[in-house]
């Protein structure tokens, strides 16, 4: 095989796992005989020429941090078709036989781009949001669960303590992959996601029930892609028998040593990635469909988010009952 070298960088929102990811990579790529170069900042670091070559030793004990050790960063001028061919013409130069691409949507749609001035890539998915088409969960996304699943635990002892409404802001804005399974985790009372429209009459009528059945408070679940939390503070206030108390978990979300599941998920895909290039594959988004292994072109992944599924809010409104 005439490639010898690869990169690897995050891009875009960091989410737990990452740092696995990497580890991965370099480890299993090292194995196959290949030079493994970290980019440092994304797309940004790949445009600079910020890489360094990267060994067993500078993975070590990365497994269980957060975040990315390479760092991350949203890079504008990757849209620019000139920036795309300065980039793709830099990578030919050092001589990367693929770039690997751990990050979300935007981060997609870069490797894809880039494809088109002749760059090679594999994408892993890293989203909190869990809105990337072709796999069914991304690395970083049950770290991200367990946040929120947390946060409202201890929400709802104070919501029963004084009677109130609490809303929860969450990530998510494509998806209501957070917010409805957050919903369903914690017991919560309704999850407001972008896949639906929101009926304010629907939900003040709900909320009026639960106090005529006697139940002390009623905890709400908002994606950020959906509707502001402060929003809808402010369209219940007044509305409903409760006081309306509103708390945004924001970047809190991202953070945070990464659960065993994601630093597993991010592991598998690490190795899996190499794998698919040390046969020649390039261009694909590396994602799990159940408990297997998934590859897809990314021109059929680029341009598609993946909704959260309806099914999942009849989940969350028959428990609230």
């Amino acid at each position: 095989m005439k490639e010898k070298k690869i990169a690897v960088l995050t891009s875009g929102g960091d989410s737990p796992g990452m740092n696995a990811a990497i580890r991965s990579i370099v480890r299993v790529g090292i194995d196959n005989g290949l030079k493994v170069y970290g980019v440092r900042c994304g797309y940004k670091g790949l445009f600079e020429g910020d890489y360094c070559r990267l060994y067993s030793k500078d993975v070590a004990d990365k497994i269980m941090l957060g975040g990315t050790f390479l760092e991350t960063s949203r890079f504008p001028g990757l849209y620019e078709d000139d920036i795309q061919a300065e980039v793709a013409r830099k990578v030919k130069e050092f001589g990367f036989g693929a770039v690997f691409v751990i990050g979300g949507n935007g981060s997609l749609r870069g490797a894809h781009a880039l494809s088109a001035h002749g760059m090679s890539s594999i994408v892993l998915p890293g989203s909190i949001d869990n809105d990337i088409a072709g796999t069914e969960i991304s690395i970083g996304v049950d770290t991200a669960l367990n946040t929120i699943l947390f946060a409202v635990d201890r929400i709802k002892d104070t919501a029963s303590s004084h009677e109130r409404t609490f809303i929860v802001e969450v990530m998510g804005r494509h998806s209501g992959w957070l917010a409805l399974m957050g919903a369903i985790a914690t017991g919560a009372d309704e999850a407001i996601i972008p896949e639906c429209t929101f009926d304010l009459d629907a939900l003040v009528k709900k909320i009026e029930k639960r106090r005529e059945d006697g139940k002390k408070n009623t905890i709400i679940l908002v994606a950020e892609g959906a509707m502001s939390g402060t929003v809808l503070m402010e369209k219940l206030q007044g509305k409903i028998p409760y006081e309306v108390r509103l708390t945004i978990l924001g970047h809190i979300q991202r953070g945070g040593s990464p659960t065993a599941y994601d630093r597993i998920l991010a592991s598998r895909l690490g190795r899996y990635a190499v794998e698919q290039y040390m046969m020649g594959n390039r261009n694909i988004l590396v994602g799990f469909s159940g408990i297997v292994q998934t590859v897809l072109p990314l021109e059929r992944v680029v341009n598609m988010v993946k909704p959260a599924s309806t099914e999942d809010l009849k989940t969350v409104r028959y428990l609230s009952l």
